[in-house]
């Protein structure tokens, strides 16, 4: 007997997961279903770079002169 690992989807799960996909959503509304996605996708990368260069312009600003950043001391 030959068992598959859980996790592992083999090529007749994504056929039907795709027939289901089409069944429940019909032709139509694929193109607009996956343009949404990558929308999203798109504005998750956007996002993240903007986080990515706020947290490098907050690293060059400490590198510049890390004395003027350090909490002060009375």
């Amino acid at each position: 007997m030959f068992v598959l690992p859980l996790g592992v989807i083999g090529p007749w799960q994504v056929v039907i997961i795709a027939l289901v996909i089409v069944l429940l959503f019909g032709g139509k509304k694929i193109p607009e279903l996956m343009k949404g996605i990558g929308k999203g996708v798109k504005s998750f990368k956007e996002g993240m770079n903007e986080i990515e260069d706020q947290i490098n312009q907050a690293d060059e600003t400490l590198k510049k002169d890390p004395k003027d950043n350090a909490p002060k001391q009375d």
